[in-house]
């Protein structure tokens, strides 16, 4: 628990504001010191081990961060010199470490440089062996023979090396002398050898001194009484298959797991031979809380939670007879703790720089982490890794630590914030993964223009608007924060027709609003354009321009022109035509234009008022009048129209024109007046009224003659027509004379469409005058229809 506390307090110690890491040496600075040293006493000087100036120590921020619960060293700020704080005790801290080595990182800061210091501290001889009991009870039959031997206990001493137990001697006796043994491992034990029989009538109890003695110097030594007891019986004392029993469970095994079965064996017969398993006095009192043997079957089972940090146990198993006097044999039992992977690793964040400017160039510390597993072996070894697609990556520095730095450029527009998820994956079978989750903000820096939504803006605006008028608003988009997005508009300097642009326009700086300064005549400017310029407010500032393009637009502010013809000084226009003029004689063309455009510009021409209606008709479209009949002499010489030209407008705009026209065949030395009303004189005067009687009775009279003609023509046409025909009877067929006549007469309709032939028997019927009644008409297609 207080490991973890100080591994825990360690990463809290190390809050170092980290930008670029800029030295990490690869291999350690050692210093060695023996445990014990006094408080004060000199180790080295750190400035000139690691070639650091010594004065710039306390500006740097020197640090000094261990994973022990306490600080054994310190430095002088001013020297570098670097001295103890508290004495050490090996044995406490490292407990049966054959090494202990102390680590400690120091941290400097402008720049930030990373060192790491390990203290070897070296064993004095300050432990004396010592026994786990204050005195062991051995009995011994008294039958038993030289060269016995009984298993005395071991001294156990904290120092490490020649410092630990080295050897044993026991007290003078006559019975007894020491020799040692070596186990299956390696390790040495005391045993007591018999080297004369016992009696114990004479002497029943032997009391001796075993000492333990270390390799220090000056050499120190432990005691323990060695009790023998006499006995009479039971000569034999159980033996076990195997002096050395190893065994290997999980370090999660629960409790009744099974270890391994010990097996004694003992010659005796009766209860002297009945063994019964223990754990010696030798054995630590947690260990014996960790398993239990059973008594008769010799199993070893798992009692409790594995709570241990050693990866090999030691466990000495006792096995005693059921004798009057038991006699008994120890075991060693090693139990290697298999690790299991359940410790997950644990991330710690030591340091961490955020926000962090959008242009910081790659590989700009962002964070320190410090990341570790508490399983040994493989399965304390992490891997660590993020995402692949974020602009970061991890990088190892001292061990245990990361990295985190950036690995391409930022770009706040695009992402103005990052959650870097780290995993932690430990090698253990299954591995056990930790995340945890790093949140990064990206500081704004002016790197963006100012950009319009457009290339170009086209603004359309009517003439004759108001002074004042809004016409267009243009938006620019900065993807920047802050200052560095805030935009501003001004007008770039140019003419227009010749003027500055600030006399036709100006601009509302703030939000981009464009103003008419002047009203606009389409007639007199019909397009320009001028550009806008966007600007930020970073530092430096960034620009932008677009162009505008005005459009006027067109209104109906214009009535046509009449171009052709031209009146002047109000008198009316004077076309001459012949008097005999022919239909769709072209009299004029009435030109006109208008400064308008497009529909306020097209224009139609009407007749509004003619002298006489049904001689001239105007084409709407070309402006031609023309003579709708050919001109009579009896029409009147001189004539007056008025056109009408009107635009399609809204509301429309029209002029007038008023054309003279006069018949004539020859151009006239002066022209007559077409000032009057332009109505036709009276027809119906005497002498009008003359004319028309003496052309009416002349008429008549020549039709009346014409009549004649024809009625008598058509008479002799019949005459000249008319056949005699003969019936016939059937007797005269054979002969080919008639008994009966007939007439016909042939008679034509003169202007009729009829081709109808109409034949009389003028001779009539036998005993009858005059026509019959048998029609015959022939039709020009051919058909007959006779009717009786």
């Amino acid at each position: 628990l207080c490991r973890r506390c100080a591994r825990s307090l360690r990463a809290r110690e190390l809050g170092v504001f980290a930008e670029i890491l800029d030295y990490v040496p690869a291999e350690p600075v050692l210093y060695s010191i023996a445990e014990e040293t006094e408080r004060g006493a000199s180790v080295g000087n750190i400035a000139k081990d690691l070639g650091i100036d010594a004065s710039t120590l306390s500006a740097r921020k020197f640090r000094m961060i261990t994973g022990s619960s306490k600080q054994y060293f310190n430095i002088n700020a001013s020297t570098g010199a670097l001295s103890v704080n508290e004495p050490i005790d090996r044995e406490q801290l490292c407990e049966l470490k054959s090494v202990c080595l102390l680590n400690y990182e120091l941290v400097l800061e402008n720049p930030l440089e990373l060192y790491r210091m390990e203290f070897k501290v070296l064993d004095i001889n300050d432990n004396s062996p010592s026994f786990p009991l204050s005195e062991y009870h051995i009995n011994m039959p008294e039958f038993l023979s030289p060269g016995a031997r009984f298993t005395l206990p071991s001294a156990q001493d904290l120092d490490e090396g020649a410092n630990s137990v080295q050897n044993y001697t026991l007290s003078p006796d006559e019975h007894f002398y020491l020799e040692m043994q070596i186990r299956g491992d390696g390790s040495k034990y005391p045993e007591l050898v018999l080297k004369k029989a016992l009696d114990r009538e004479q002497q029943a109890t032997h009391r001796l001194v075993l000492t333990a003695k270390d390799g220090g110097n000056p050499p120190k030594s432990g005691d323990v009484l060695v009790i023998v007891t006499v006995l009479d019986t039971n000569d034999n004392a159980p033996e076990f298959e195997h002096s050395v029993y190893r065994a290997s469970i999980l370090e999660n095994s629960p409790s009744g797991t099974l270890v391994v079965q010990v097996h004694a064996t003992d010659l005796d017969e009766g209860p002297n031979g009945e063994v019964r398993y223990s754990f010696s006095n030798t054995t630590s009192a947690d260990l014996q809380r960790m398993f239990s043997v059973h008594p008769h079957t010799g199993e070893v089972t798992v009692n409790g939670v594995l709570a241990v940090q050693r990866p090999l146990l030691e466990m000495l198993i006792e096995a005693r007879d059921n004798g009057a006097f038991g006699m008994s044999s120890t075991a060693k039992l090693l139990v290697e703790i298999t690790d299991v992977n359940n410790h997950g690793p644990e991330i710690t964040i030591t340091s961490l720089s955020s926000p962090i400017p959008e242009d910081a160039v790659p590989g700009t510390v962002i964070a320190l982490l410090s990341i570790l597993d508490k399983d040994p072996g493989e399965n304390g070894k992490v891997t660590c890794q993020i995402s692949e697609t974020l602009p970061f990556q991890l990088k190892p520095s001292l061990q245990n630590y990361y990295s985190l730095v950036t690995s391409e450029l930022l770009d706040r527009e695009l992402t103005s914030e990052y959650n870097i998820t780290i995993t932690a994956t430990d090698l253990g079978s299954p591995p056990l993964t930790t995340q945890k989750t790093v949140w990064v903000q990206i500081s704004d820096v002016n790197d963006n223009a100012p950009v319009f939504s457009a290339d170009a803006f086209d603004v359309f605006v009517e003439e004759n608007n108001p002074l004042g008028a809004f016409l267009y608003q243009v938006s620019a988009s900065d993807p920047d924060i802050g200052e560095n997005g805030r935009v501003s508009y001004v007008l770039r300097n140019s003419t227009v027709a010749g003027s500055a642009l600030t006399s036709f326009l100006s601009m509302n700086l703030a939000n981009g609003s464009i103003y008419a300064k002047r009203a606009f005549d389409f007639e007199q400017l019909k397009s320009f354009h001028f550009q806008v310029e966007a600007k930020d407010n970073g530092s430096p500032a960034l620009s932008a321009a677009i162009t505008v393009n005005v459009y006027i637009s067109d209104q109906n502010d214009n009535a046509p022109a009449i171009l052709y013809p031209i009146s002047q000084n109000g008198s009316v226009a004077v076309e001459v035509v012949p008097r005999l003029a022919d239909e769709d004689y072209l009299v004029t063309k009435v030109v006109a234009d208008d400064e308008d455009n497009a529909q306020n510009a097209w224009l139609s021409y009407h007749l509004a008022h003619s002298s006489d209606s049904t001689l001239f008709q105007l084409s709407p479209h070309t402006g031609e009048l023309r003579t709708t009949r050919s001109m009579r002499s009896t029409d009147f010489l001189k004539h007056k129209v008025v056109v009408v030209v009107r635009d399609h407008g809204e509301p429309p705009l029209s002029s007038t024109v008023t054309v003279g026209i006069l018949l004539a065949d020859t151009l006239p030395q002066a022209l007559p007046d077409f000032d009057d009303s332009g109505e036709p004189p009276p027809l119906l005067n005497a002498t009008n009224i003359y004319l028309i009687a003496s052309l009416a009775c002349v008429s008549f009279i020549f039709a009346a003659f014409i009549f004649f003609l024809a009625v008598i023509r058509l008479c002799r046409s019949c005459c000249a027509g008319c056949c005699t025909v003969r019936e016939r009877s059937p007797a005269d067929l054979g002969n080919g004379s008639l008994t009966k006549t007939y007439c016909y007469k042939a008679c034509l309709t003169a202007g009729s469409g009829s081709d109808t032939f109409m034949f009389y028997n003028t001779c009539g019927p036998t005993g009858t005058t005059g026509p019959s009644a048998v029609v015959t008409e022939r039709h020009l297609t051919g058909q007959k229809k006779n009717n009786l």
